[in-house]
């Protein structure tokens, strides 16, 4: 065997696992693009010391155990990536104003194909998407790292303590501990921020939910928009700090600040274990359709409960494989 079969071997190897790896990094830093960066250091590294390799464990761990080793560093700066409602209160409607944070404030949102392996097991790819989801996501950011690393191995990934503990060099009383300790912070972050009861696939009456939200936000019909949203529900627009609470709220928000939007264009897309629209809209200058958002939509009891636009197109729409441009013929991508 040559060294350039072996090397495609390996390469091969260590790239079925890429997905898998993006999801858990993913969930360990709470950006899209800073998991990519790390599993591709991740992937180096184990090339780079793949000859270290003994196999007293299996390739996966071996990754899983260089993966987190590359997130606890990431996160030894201590940020926590955050939605606008666990940094500030609501504003009122009257008092709404734009103020942007930085990038590395918010958590971002991930197409589902980058973080979701294939499952045969719809039990299994059930969790994957529910620890995916933005509110679960926003309360993983508040652990410890070392406890999120445990949480998600432990009750996502359902490794056993034994390997959780081998993997993080502790015992299975610490990771244990950790477990019960990470349940606890969760439990109490259990009630802030809407959460999303989303079946897999979506059944009938949350698709049609979200063709009469296609049709009122495509047609900008506040009262019919107003029928669809629950009486808590949130909207949110990172880069902006600025979140509104209720739906008189957030269609007069639409209305005033977000006129703008109105004869806009919504193409569906998978984003986080929940539906989602990438955002066009009208170019008065140039004609046709221009990006403006990411919408990653929450519903529950056949409401919508949390909409949430993504505003840095520029950052999105490429990780989501969209067009930067509609023609006004165009209803979709084509």
């Amino acid at each position: 065997m040559t060294d350039g079969t072996v090397t495609q071997e390996l390469d091969s190897a260590l790239e079925k696992h890429r997905v898998e790896l993006t999801g858990y990094c993913y969930r360990m830093l709470g950006s899209s693009f800073e998991a990519e960066d790390a599993v591709q250091d991740t992937l180096v590294r184990a090339w780079r010391s793949y000859d270290k390799f003994e196999g007293r464990s299996s390739l996966r761990s071996w990754l899983y155990r260089i993966a987190t080793n590359v997130c606890l560093d990431m996160l030894t700066a201590g940020n926590k990536r955050a939605r606008p409602m666990d940094l500030t209160d609501s504003t009122p409607l009257a008092q709404a104003a734009l103020s942007p944070r930085p990038d590395h404030t918010w958590l971002e949102p991930v197409p589902d194909s980058r973080v979701l392996p294939t499952s045969a097991d719809p039990a299994e790819a059930a969790v994957a998407k529910e620890s995916v989801r933005l509110a679960f996501m926003a309360a993983l950011q508040q652990l410890p790292p070392k406890q999120r690393a445990v949480l998600i191995l432990r009750e996502v990934l359902a490794w056993r303590a034994s390997e959780v503990a081998e993997l993080l060099g502790t015992s299975v009383a610490s990771v244990n501990s950790a477990l019960q300790r990470a349940r606890a912070t969760l439990a109490e972050r259990a009630d802030r921020g809407a959460d999303a009861a989303v079946s897999d696939p979506l059944d009938e009456e949350q698709q049609k939910l979200l063709e009469r939200y296609v049709a009122a936000f495509e047609g900008y019909d506040m009262k019919a928009l107003t029928a669809l949203l629950h009486e808590d529900a949130v909207m949110t627009m990172p880069p902006f700090d600025l979140w509104l609470a209720g739906p008189a709220d957030i269609t007069g928000f639409m209305e005033t600040l977000g006129a703008a939007c109105a004869g806009s264009r919504l193409v569906p897309v998978e984003a986080n274990g929940l539906p989602a629209f990438a955002h066009y809209k009208p170019d008065p200058d140039a004609g046709g359709f221009t990006p403006w958002a990411v919408q990653v939509l929450e519903i529950s009891d056949g409401r919508i409960t949390g909409f949430h636009c993504f505003l840095d197109t520029k950052r999105w729409f490429p990780l989501f494989d969209l067009p930067l441009r509609l023609e006004a013929e165009a209803d979709q991508v084509q």
